[in-house]
């Protein structure tokens, strides 16, 4: 048997996976009813007309990277959000070849139409703008249940999940085109993948390979998306690969350097390899940070999360008081949300508050899986449930029609 087929062979869709793509469908039903009562905004159509330019006719004026101007910052957002329906009009180009002259959708548009001329053609043009969000937040999702089921076990995970699937802020972001969806995908897979490449380095060199590829990934994710969280993601790895890679600490410094360059070559790709536009993204002042309380107190008071507020505040007491709870897969996340949730973008809008919330449900679900170890475990599985159906039923009160 090749290896390949013998890793294939290995997957199981068994209960524990079942029951976390049951949750991720739950989370994919929001979505899409949440999408369902949205009209096409300004905004939207901004993200297409600049989006579609990118893959359809880039540098439409001299200097610029698109009619839009130079975007030096979350172009890949654009990328995503305008792909859908440049693949759809090319689709619908191909399909006029073999349709009656009366039936064809594009025959009466120019080439060049844009969006808005196509929102009578393309009437489904708001569900294809969401989809790529909505599939970046049900990969974060699948992100998130991966690294808290292999740290805490199944039932931290589905803590950690259920949670996640039930939070309005997630999902907001994950229903219309923006980079912060994005953003949160690549710096949680990026500081995980950092931990495993640091775990890695214990081993064979040929195992770091692929880990050092998947995290030049993730850090082109970051950078395309927020390039202000790339430098806190970059020292954030290196602090805890050094906190790992006992004996192999000399080498960390030149794997998040290979890492940063993969990932600087991957963004000018993202710029279609222009010069002219990728040289005005470091000119730009979009990786200003600051500080600020007002988007944690804003989160924590909003009735919507107030299940993940008890349990927030629960997990931070069981941490300090029980012992079993201090070890490195609880004290990491813990440590990464109480770096990110103060952080505000100054130069450019973003929302580093959603950046923050997968480490913290990733930290709940993990110190909530050590009290249902303890001798009042069942009590403490009954709590969690309780708080897990509160936040349910607060998350979905506030979908709107429902009420």
């Amino acid at each position: 048997m090749s290896p390949s087929f013998a890793k294939l062979r290995r997957f199981r869709f068994n209960l524990p996976q079942r029951i976390a793509a049951g949750l991720l469908l739950v989370f994919l039903g929001q979505g899409f009813w949440l999408t369902s009562h949205q009209t096409l905004t300004e905004r939207d159509y901004q993200y297409a007309r600049c989006g579609r330019e990118m893959w359809e006719r880039p540098s439409p004026l001299t200097g610029y990277f698109t009619s839009c101007g130079n975007i030096h910052d979350g172009v890949l957002a654009y990328r995503v959000a305008g792909l859908p329906l440049t693949l759809n009009v090319a689709w619908e180009r191909l399909a006029d070849n073999f349709r009656k002259p009366e039936d064809k959708v594009m025959q009466t548009l120019d080439v060049t139409a844009s969006t808005w001329e196509l929102r009578h053609q393309l009437t489904h043009i708001l569900l294809l703008l969401r989809l790529p969000f909505l599939a970046a937040g049900v990969a974060l999702g699948g992100a998130l249940w991966w690294v808290t089921r292999r740290l805490f076990g199944n039932l931290g995970g589905y803590t950690a999940l259920a949670l996640y699937v039930f939070s309005p802020a997630i999902l907001r972001a994950s229903i219309s085109p923006n980079p912060e969806i994005l953003t949160a995908l690549g710096f949680f897979g990026g500081l995980y993948t950092c931990i495993g490449v640091a775990h890695a380095m214990q081993g064979p060199r040929r195992k770091w390979r692929p880990r050092i590829v998947l995290l030049a990934m993730c850090f082109a994710l970051v950078a395309a998306s927020h390039i202000a969280a790339l430098p806190v993601l970059v020292a954030l790895g290196f602090v805890l690969m050094l906190w790992i890679a006992e004996g192999r600490r000399s080498q960390v410094l030149p794997v998040l350097l290979t890492a940063t360059v993969g990932a600087f070559v991957l963004l000018f790709a993202c710029y279609g390899f222009s010069a002219d536009a990728f040289s005005y993204f470091f000119r730009s002042d979009a990786a200003q940070l600051g500080l600020s309380l007002q988007p944690a107190r804003h989160f924590f008071s909003t009735l919507s999360n107030a299940g993940i507020t008890i349990a927030s505040a629960a997990a931070l007491l069981l941490y300090l008081g029980l012992r079993k709870t201090l070890y490195f897969g609880n004290t990491a996340p813990l440590l990464t949300t109480l770096l990110l949730i103060f952080l505000i973008t100054a130069a450019v809008p973003g929302n580093p508050l959603l950046w923050t919330l997968p480490f913290l449900l990733a930290f709940i679900g993990g110190v909530f899986a050590d009290a249902y170890e303890t001798p009042r475990g069942k009590l403490a599985l009954a709590a969690g449930g309780a708080i897990v159906l509160l936040q349910a039923i607060f998350c979905v009160l506030s979908l709107p029609g429902l009420l």
